[in-house]
């Protein structure tokens, strides 16, 4: 069980609080600001791991080394950045990374309408309404998401990548699925086999939200998808981050399904676990993780990762801004916390239902 930090004091949340989180080994993390292509510098790294380690954290999972939009596009210059990519992997094995989350989202990473929605209790989160989101250009949501941010930065919407959004998105009405997944393949074979030589297990972050918008390809939306882009590259280290969030957001996909194959397969390396509020087939907000308060069965969805034997690593992902706390959209301290002590609860309850033994006087233990 880890938790996502980001550092240099990009983060209201400290090392020390996360280590008084009960059952957290670790964090996820990154180096925010290094501009998208480039390669991650190895003292830099050494230095992060340093600081963790020095908390009482283990570094091992890294999240995100995000890819430049010209291997998206599949341009010639992709190339010079894919070298950049396996440069920087080879520094992460160098301080003991073993597994990389990292997304293949055209443009825009992810999109809210809304990363301060108000609950009933009080609470505030972020929500996605999707008539709202196509009635305002990517322009005006990248607005109102950064000046909801708390000065905070947002991964996947650098302002480097703002500058260019409006001419990518238009270069990408012209590219049809079939062309994007080439230009992921093309991705895929030069870089798994350096995963495999570091050590290092590929984890693909899914489309969020997972459905079209606009007019950009999304295709690891859905069960089909991770199928196709699981058979491009055939290798344990050509995995997947299974977040439910963002998958559970259709609430066509059936999580608990989707995670006894995959996870079946050794195929999920990382899970994001959160839950999920639907209004519609295409609204929802995030919420707090016990499973009445959401839409998925959080019971099912750990129970299936634990009956297919999942041994990766686990975050609570985002939670609700709660108790006043003042940080990050979607990364406060405290739902977060809530959200590591109710998983690992689940997951204790399971195991312990697994593998009890039947009692002396008879009485079964539950099955």
């Amino acid at each position: 069980m880890i938790m996502r930090w980001f550092p240099g004091g990009d983060d209201s949340v400290t090392l020390k609080q996360i280590k008084q989180v009960p059952g957290v080994s670790g964090v996820a993390t990154c180096l925010p600001d290094v501009p998208v292509g480039e390669v991650w510098p190895l003292d830099r790294l050494i230095a992060l791991k340093e600081e963790i380690n020095n908390a009482g954290l283990e570094v091992e999972v890294i999240e995100s080394v995000n890819i430049h939009e010209e291997i998206k596009k599949g341009l010639p210059t992709r190339d010079r950045y894919i070298e950049n990519y396996i440069k920087t992997m080879a520094n992460l094995a160098a301080i003991g990374v073993k597994c990389l989350c990292y997304n293949f989202m055209p443009v825009i990473d992810w999109a809210r309408s809304d990363l301060a929605t108000p609950l009933p209790d009080g609470s505030t989160v972020l929500s996605y309404r999707h008539e709202q989101v196509l009635k305002m250009n990517p322009a005006k949501i990248a607005d109102v998401m950064l000046s909801q941010a708390r000065g905070y930065s947002l991964p996947g919407w650098e302002p480097e990548r703002l500058a260019a959004m409006a001419a990518d998105i238009e270069f990408y009405q012209s590219m049809t699925p079939e062309d994007y997944w080439k230009n992921i393949k093309y991705f895929l074979a030069a870089v798994v086999p350096y995963a495999e030589k570091y050590g290092i297990k590929m984890a693909i972050h899914p489309d969020d939200p997972p459905w079209p918008l606009y007019g950009l390809p999304k295709l690891i939306t859905n069960a089909e998808g991770i199928r196709t882009f699981l058979s491009l590259y055939d290798s344990v280290y050509n995995g997947l981050t299974l977040c439910t969030g963002s998958l559970g957001a259709n609430p066509d996909n059936n999580l608990p399904a989707l995670i006894r194959e995959f996870t079946a397969q050794g195929r999920v390396h990382f899970a994001h676990i959160r839950n999920v509020k639907h209004h519609s087939s295409r609204d929802f907000d995030e919420c707090a993780h016990l499973s009445s308060c959401g839409n998925l069965d959080m019971y099912a969805i750990v129970k299936a990762f634990y009956d297919n034997g999942f041994d990766g690593y686990i975050r609570p992902d985002h939670g609700r801004m709660i108790w006043e706390e003042k940080a990050r959209p979607g990364y406060g301290l405290y739902d977060r916390a809530l959200g590591v002590t109710y998983l690992l609860g689940l997951w204790e309850a399971i195991s312990k239902m697994k593998t009890e033994q039947p009692e002396e006087n008879g009485v079964s233990s539950p099955q």
